[in-house]
């Protein structure tokens, strides 16, 4: 609905009667990442960090078999982002499996592992990205019971009287000992994450390169566009 909203008011702007698939598009990078920064002057260097973090994203998705290939990259500025990378389910999801989260993962801080394996040096880019793979990551944890070690109890809100279906609306807090487990156990998903991220990339790196290229070239690479560079 508020996709569709702001296409109607940037065909309006261009006294446009007819909403278009390209008014649509723009419609949707807004209400993802923000209205356009074009008043930013970025540097070549930061230009190319981008580049290759959201090259680091895209490879890293279309090298997992659990999460959807990204269907859209850009580099250009958005918001609070320096660009970003898409994915998009072929169908409407509501339930994920541990290897489809864990896949997630290695997708969010594919940024960073390009960003070390090029530049050897992480940016404050990959803080967006770190968070929300954190919060997956204890998700896992926390509520879902995909840990072994701390077991399908979830922590968080206070479930009440089952029978009712009301929760308690406390919080069920985990002892220090499973705390500290918790704690373990989401770095441990962090680290393997950004590992498998590296090393995916570490071992396609002319894909990267070649993704990088065509971002600093075109700026905006679409599904046809990353077929033809992963063909085969």
């Amino acid at each position: 609905e508020n996709v569709l909203n702001e296409a109607a008011l940037l065909t309006a702007r261009v006294d446009g009667n007819v909403i278009t698939g390209d008014a649509l598009e723009e419609a949707t990078d807004r209400v993802v990442g923000g209205p356009r920064r074009t008043s930013k002057i970025i540097s070549e260097h930061e230009k190319k960090v981008t580049a290759y973090h959201e090259g680091g994203h895209t490879l890293a998705a279309w090298a997992m078999k659990d999460i959807e290939r990204v269907y859209k990259v850009t580099i250009l500025a958005r918001g609070r982002t320096g660009g970003h990378a898409m994915t998009a389910a072929e169908d409407d999801k509501g339930m994920y499996n541990r290897s489809e989260l864990f896949a997630r993962l290695v997708f969010a801080m594919g940024g960073r592992a390009a960003e070390e394996l090029v530049f050897g040096n992480p940016t404050t880019g990959a803080s967006a990205d770190i968070e929300m793979a954190t919060k997956i990551a204890k998700a896992m944890v926390v509520e879902y019971g995909m840990s072994p070690r701390v077991g399908a109890v979830k922590f968080g809100e206070e479930q009440g009287d089952p029978f009712v279906g009301r929760g308690g609306g406390g919080q069920f807090h985990p002892s220090e000992q499973v705390a500290a487990l918790v704690d373990e156990d989401v770095r441990m998903l962090m680290d393997k994450a950004q590992n498998i991220a590296y090393e995916v990339l570490r071992e396609h790196r002319d894909y990267l390169d070649t993704l990088a290229e065509k971002l600093l070239e075109k700026e905006t690479l679409r599904r046809p566009d990353l077929e033809a560079i992963f063909e085969g």
